[in-house]
């Protein structure tokens, strides 16, 4: 039988296709490795949710020295606030996802979707550590008649309206934590706004309201002298800052449902970084955060350790979000249902 040409050529294209083929894919699969392989290959950018000195900003400079090390690279950290929270999610949120853009979040992106403020929360992000969660306590003046959660209570139910409670306006700490009291029946008190916890707790003391949901790190040294008394710590147990000093679970168990609760402090990447990536951060983050030097800091913040990423840090989110979200919204504090964001009732 006679060699055929075009049977020949068709042999030689075919064979050169199937090479060029497999190129192609090799090439991919390597481009695709690249960015991950030796990651970090250069310095990162830490994004504060919020500005300098804050508890935020106070946090995530604490535990970033721990980290470096690890990775082996310098994190650059940035105050970028504004929007409560808004401006520098959406910024993270639309950088390149390759783990070279940390967001250092508080919990306020859980709130914005009910609010109004924005359609991204941490669904949109891997949480590389949810590093600690803070105190939340209720306090009043010394001259106050209450010395515990309860007395308070009976006292609002007898004289409703009558008693003044310090506020930061909806979807703050103390308008959640009152919303939180609310749910359990009559809690008519009438809410006094500032514009924050500083001139909240100066009003506080000056007896211009009579008591106050805080974070223990801005009420600490007032309640340690004396001049403010802790009433309640919202947790489900007592905690070693607070020795004495009930929980809003003591005398209330329904509050147990709505708990663990508080504001917390994390650091996060996009949902779509690559698993090498961030399990290398995961590692890092969960190893400087382990650091001796580091829980203390954060004991003496004020603040409960917790170092947790992945799938346990999700379930937390998920349950602060849906405590939150829809005690605002049974409050009449959100623009738009829970329910809308597919945020269940807890």
């Amino acid at each position: 039988m006679k060699n055929d040409p075009m049977s020949k050529a068709n042999k030689l294209f075919w064979l050169m296709g199937t090479v060029l083929s497999l190129s192609a894919a090799l090439f991919v699969h390597l481009t695709a490795d690249a960015p991950t392989k030796g990651y970090p290959a250069r310095n990162i950018q830490g994004i504060i949710m919020w500005g300098a000195g804050g508890a935020t900003d106070t946090m995530s400079r604490a535990v970033t020295p721990y980290v470096e090390p690890l990775l082996k690279k310098e994190i650059i950290l940035i105050n970028r606030s504004g929007g409560a929270g808004a401006i520098s999610t959406k910024y993270v949120h639309n950088k390149k996802s390759d783990g070279y853009t940390l967001l250092y979040g508080a919990e306020n992106p859980q709130l914005h979707g009910v609010l109004g403020l924005s359609d991204i929360d941490y669904r949109e992000f891997y949480a590389v550590n949810v590093l600690a969660r803070g105190i939340s306590v209720i306090v009043s003046h010394p001259d106050r008649p209450w010395r515990n959660l309860k007395d308070l209570m009976e006292d609002v139910k007898a004289r409703p309206s009558k008693i003044k409670m310090g506020s930061t306006g909806p979807g703050g700490l103390p308008y959640v934590v009152g919303a939180m009291l609310g749910s359990q029946g009559e809690f008519e008190v009438t809410p006094v706004p500032f514009d924050g916890d500083g001139p909240a707790i100066t009003a506080l003391l000056g007896g211009h309201v009579d008591f106050l949901p805080s974070g223990f790190t801005a009420t600490a040294e007032h309640i340690r002298s004396g001049r403010l008394i802790a009433l309640a710590v919202v947790n489900d147990e007592e905690i070693a800052l607070l020795p004495g000093v009930p929980p809003i679970t003591q005398d209330y168990p329904a509050f147990g449902k709505f708990l663990p609760w508080g504001p917390f402090y994390g650091v996060f990447v996009n949902k779509d970084t690559p698993e090498t990536v961030k399990q290398r951060l995961t590692d890092a983050f969960y190893t400087g955060a382990s650091d001796p030097k580091f829980q203390k800091f954060v004991d003496d913040f004020g603040a409960i350790p917790m170092n947790v990423s992945g799938e346990e840090a999700d379930k937390f989110l998920d349950k602060w979000q849906s405590v939150t979200t829809w005690l605002l919204h049974d409050a009449g504090a959100t623009k738009s249902a829970p329910e809308q964001f597919g945020i269940p009732r807890p």
